[in-house]
């Protein structure tokens, strides 16, 4: 019986040492994920504050969360089944798919670019904006509410594919139940730190509009700063995003290229890399840095490219229908 009984706990003890290593590696798995979509995330927390611009202060929080909602279901219930089925029984289109969701990252990166120089008109990139439209905050199901969180949601979507995607490929050759985790967490991390992050920069120009109408100078001060800073704020993350997606966008086309057959740009950064990187003390550094700025003007010369493409298609298609 005492037996029976050791062997049982030794039992439980193996299977919770089995169970704390599997939670280990879906840790460092959704580490490892999290951390390759971050030039998406960036550009994420850029783009949101932009919905709820000319929303009713007491509506701005009710509609993040509304917006954050959506965005899970578009992650976990829609994108998710769909890419783990693709990775168990059509493997081979990860690394296409992948380089589609680069293209496109380096399409809006370059967009963005030639806006700021004037070079194209600007628009909002699938944002459906309602400038001016302050919601009654009893009337949380107003038509101009649903359309806002519904254009922001539709653009999450685009943004939540290529997020999972690049996090799937990460964790490609991990187990099937190991991937489902991993990308949960992933999902589940990335949409709170984001909307977190983005409620937080919603909310700060009221923050600082409370404590610079105290008659304390130091809270004063402190408000008047933040009601400042937010715009520089929102710049700052526009250009830090769209840095992000050259980058990121690049070296997923960088990447991609080399698993389709095509070595030669690999080669090419992979020489320059090699000798910095067998440097003392600096050399991953140095090596990082290398492949950094290499997959940057990719992903700017890539994303040129596909801005010139799609600008001539959109040209011959208003020819025709004119």
């Amino acid at each position: 019986m005492a037996g029976g009984l050791i062997a049982l706990l030794d039992d439980v003890a193996a299977l919770v040492k089995l169970s704390a290593a599997s939670l280990d590696d879906v840790a460092a798995g959704a580490s490892r994920a999290g951390a390759k979509a971050a030039g998406v995330v960036v550009d994420d927390a850029a783009v949101t504050p932009k919905f709820v611009e000319g929303v009713s202060p007491k509506r701005e929080l009710p509609i993040i969360r509304r917006i954050a909602l959506g965005s899970m279901v578009n992650k976990i219930i829609i994108i998710l089944p769909i890419i783990l089925l693709l990775s168990q029984f059509l493997p081979w289109l990860l690394t296409p798919l992948l380089m589609v969701g680069g293209t496109y990252l380096c399409f809006e990166g370059a967009e963005k670019v030639f806006e700021k120089f004037g070079w194209i008109a600007h628009h909002e990139h699938g944002q459906d904006r309602i400038k001016g439209a302050t919601t009654d905050p009893a009337a949380g199901g107003s038509t101009a509410e649903k359309k806002i969180v519904r254009s922001a949601i539709t653009t999450d979507f685009v943004l939540s594919c290529e997020i999972m995607v690049i996090a799937l490929n990460e964790v490609a050759a991990e187990s099937l139940v190991s991937r489902a985790l991993i990308l949960v967490v992933v999902a589940l991390a990335i949409t709170i730190g984001v909307y977190g992050v983005v409620a937080l920069i919603v909310k700060m120009d009221d923050i600082g509009l409370h404590l610079a109408h105290r008659d304390v100078p130091g809270p004063q001060r402190i408000g008047r700063f933040l009601v400042a800073a937010m715009p520089k704020l929102l710049t700052l993350l526009s250009v830090v995003g769209t840095f992000a997606m050259l980058w990121v966008g690049g070296h997923i086309i960088l990447v991609g290229t080399d698993e389709l057959g095509f070595h030669a740009l690999y080669g090419f950064v992979h020489l320059l890399e090699a000798p910095m990187a067998a440097l003392p003390a600096l050399g991953g550094l140095l090596g990082w840095l290398v492949n950094t700025v290499f997959s940057l003007i990719l992903g700017a010369i890539w994303g040129a490219a596909t801005v010139g493409v799609v600008a001539a298609i959109t040209g011959a298609v208003k020819a025709v229908r004119s």
